[in-house]
């Protein structure tokens, strides 16, 4: 596993977060290219699928493999960004975080349940925690993926598109990354070589 090919960090992040902040900006600025207000989510919407295909492939390129949780939500960003502009209904974007959210979550239990922590498989090479570890660790991020749903439909139902598009960008990640470290404490005492020379 250790001649697994791994794409820069910092490429790594503008291939994860270029679609989401393009999809930010084309919302925010395409009024200044003579769209009007209510067609801007629209015209934000198709760069969004494009760059998110372009991300994918370009991951593609340089691994000759797609990780599956950003391959899981570019096809989710493919077809409902697909309907959202086929029927001119901005209700389907906006149900895309709550959807993949939903999937996550839901894999992750379903895996947990069948005894098989799947967080184990998609982080493999990046932790090496005991199964004990593995287990809570899963169960967390599967606990943090349907609260990060339930926030998206807060939200989206009860506050204007821009304030949704902004929340998506600087409150989604945000809470991701603030989770994701919150977990270091639990990494570090379930750290499997520790254990070992215990």
């Amino acid at each position: 596993m250790t001649d697994e090919k791994r794409l820069p960090p910092l490429l790594k992040l503008a291939l994860e977060l270029g679609p989401l902040a393009l999809f930010f900006i084309a919302n925010a600025y395409a009024g200044r290219f003579g769209f009007a207000e209510n067609q801007r989510i629209f015209v934000a919407t198709g760069l969004f699928i494009g760059a998110t295909l372009v991300a994918l492939g370009v991951s593609y390129a340089l691994l000759r493999k797609l990780p599956i949780m950003p391959l899981v939500s570019g096809f989710v960003v493919v077809v409902f960004g697909g309907l959202t502009l086929f029927l001119q209904d901005e209700t389907f974007i906006k149900l895309k975080p709550t959807i993949v959210n939903t999937m996550f979550g839901v894999i992750l239990l379903g895996g947990l349940y069948f005894r098989k922590p799947l967080l184990e498989i998609v982080l493999d090479s990046v932790f090496d925690l005991t199964e004990e570890g593995w287990r809570k660790l899963t169960l967390r991020w599967a606990l943090f993926f349907f609260a990060l749903a339930a926030l998206n439909e807060i939200v989206w139902r009860t506050q204007s598109t821009d304030f949704w598009v902004s929340f998506k960008v600087f409150g989604i990640m945000p809470l991701t990354i603030a989770f994701a470290l919150a977990q270091t404490p639990l990494l570090l005492r379930h750290e499997a070589k520790k254990t070992e020379e215990a």
